[in-house]
């Protein structure tokens, strides 16, 4: 087996998906605890900074206590490597979290016990869905109430169409959780009440009704533990590693991530089920196998600004195939330029190392001064564009002005900056200096102009617009594009990458312009290839 090959199959590229608050943060850094990434997991009880989650690094979330920001953590457990992406939990940052998504293998859907599936999950969910991604549900807070545990995986069957096998099983929940059984290796695993860092390797038995079960488990819960383990065996099917490869089944784990307990399991289900890095479509040369000894990949994400002290962009680009080694010189497929890589740096939330080399499956951070757009191809020679990676019309439209006109420059730098960070979509108007500024969710704008004004110090503020929409055109005929875009000057404007915008007033006038100009394509949603 060649070195290449080697590394591919060892490696697992996975995000976090939940909804708010289901314990995805506390979740991430046990995962990191048992990788040995981190010594200690930042618990909410502790104080200054060992409070802040490590994934949780931006200003903005450190004060607001939310996720707005994906980070990439790269470590290694059991002779495994794992890439795990955090994805924002707020609804509001959604789009970052779908594109986050065309970058990863497989997904852990995070559930709160007492909640169940909330509308966030589903939505997620649902862009697992369109690419048939794998995902492995946690549900979490057993060590509070929580619903039945055959209720949840009802839940589960029933609204996101899943066929679902547990494989532990809690015993109690609340103050009377005393840990899991696990189906999949007949183990009895036990929450530790020290709350050590690391839970023991739990206790190996023959099966559900070995007597020694008796040592462990007062008398009530393992007769209903053993009740409730036959009916699931008679319920639920046995696992299919098939039917999880391709999306239509789903591994249930029961724990409580702020115990540390179910982590572990969780960790090595990952490991041995989730699916190694897989192919990649391109425009030009349709699927890219990994094993190709050509370097390939493209960007899914900038983040700005991630070291205050350097007004530095990143640039979160995906390996999709080939060997990487620093201070290679990689072909630019939208421009055709050659971009020589000589500090890409692997990820640990913030902090950074040199990436020496990289593998498929692997997130590298490729500094940049803004030549680097999301959904840019990075090649070893061919030109290659990789699909799906979207970018998606606004529901909210406003516009912003600094507060010292003597900005007006500053602003725009800085709007172009997140614009290409893919932080919200700005439109500069064909007619007029204002800018417009759209959103998925409201608390964006709160974000930016806290981003803005703390990171480029141009304090600002946003102001509501009588705008509808703002949908992209394109047209096979260019004369014909052009003619459009002359007849609706008014209405016009560009997005940061000088794409042409149709800006409505309101539903009846889009309907409209789709009527009048029926050769012309109004475009929700934008594919961002090289």
């Amino acid at each position: 087996m060649s070195t290449l090959e080697k590394e591919v199959n060892r490696r697992r590229t996975f995000a976090i998906i939940s909804h708010p608050d289901a314990g995805k943060t506390t979740l991430t850094e046990k995962l990191l605890l048992f990788g040995g990434a981190i010594q200690m997991a930042g618990e909410v009880k502790a104080r200054g900074d060992r409070r802040r989650a490590r994934s949780d690094w931006m200003k903005v979330e450190q004060e607001r206590g939310i996720s707005v920001a994906s980070s990439v953590m790269s470590f290694e457990y059991d002779g495994r490597m794992f890439n795990l992406l955090d994805t924002p939990g707020h609804e509001d940052f959604s789009e970052d979290t779908y594109r986050v998504l065309t970058a990863v293998d497989s997904a852990i859907m995070v559930l709160d016990g007492a909640k169940g599936i909330e509308g966030q999950t589903r939505k997620l969910f649902e862009v697992c869905r369109l690419r048939d991604m794998p995902v492995t549900t946690f549900i979490n807070k057993l060590d509070r109430e929580s619903l039945d545990p055959f209720e949840l995986l009802d839940l589960i069957e029933q609204e996101l169409a899943l066929d679902v096998t547990p494989v532990t099983w809690p015993i109690g929940m609340g103050r009377d959780f005393k840990g899991c059984y696990d189906l999949l290796n007949d183990k009895l695993i036990l929450i530790e009440k020290s709350k050590g860092d690391k839970p023991d390797e739990g206790v190996v038995c023959e099966g559900v009704d070995d007597p020694k079960l008796a040592d462990y488990i007062p008398e009530h819960q393992l007769e209903k533990l053993r009740e409730d383990i036959e009916m699931v065996r008679e319920l639920c099917p046995a696992f299919d590693q098939q039917a999880y490869l391709d999306g239509t089944m789903t591994p249930v784990y029961f724990g409580s991530a702020i115990n540390n307990f179910g982590v572990r399991e969780l960790l090595e289900g990952i490991g041995e089920r989730a699916p190694k890095p897989g192919v990649y479509n391109t425009v030009e040369k349709g699927g890219i196998d990994p094993l190709d000894p050509k370097v390939s990949g493209f960007v899914f994400k900038i983040q700005a600004n991630m070291d205050p002290k350097h007004r530095d962009r990143i640039a979160f680009f995906r390996m999709v195939s080939g060997k990487f080694k620093r201070g290679m010189k990689l072909k630019h497929s939208r421009t055709g330029k050659i971009i020589n890589l000589h500090n890409p740096v692997l990820f640990l939330a913030q902090d950074r190392e040199l990436a020496e080399e990289a593998w498929p499956g692997d997130i590298i951070g490729i500094p940049n001064h803004g030549n680097l757009r999301i959904g840019d191809g990075l090649t070893d020679g061919d030109t290659l564009s990789f699909t799906g990676i979207p970018s998606f019309a606004p529901e909210h439209i406003q516009t912003v002005r600094p507060e010292d006109p003597m900005k007006a420059k500053h602003l725009a730098k800085a709007l172009q900056q997140l614009a290409e960070e893919g932080a919200a979509s700005v439109f500069k108007p064909t007619i007029g200096s204002e800018w417009y500024v759209g959103v998925v969710g409201m608390l964006q704008f709160e974000v930016m102009a806290d981003r803005i004004r703390t990171e480029y110090d141009v304090p600002c503020r946003f102001e509501p617009t009588s705008l509808y929409t703002a949908v992209w055109v394109e047209c096979d005929d260019k004369h014909k594009l052009k003619k459009f875009i002359d007849d609706n000057r008014a209405n016009m404007a560009e997005d940061h990458n000088g794409a042409p915008v149709f800006l409505a007033r309101n539903s009846w006038r889009l309907d409209k312009a789709k009527e009048d100009y029926p050769e012309v394509r109004f475009l929700n949603t934008r594919e961002q290839t090289a």
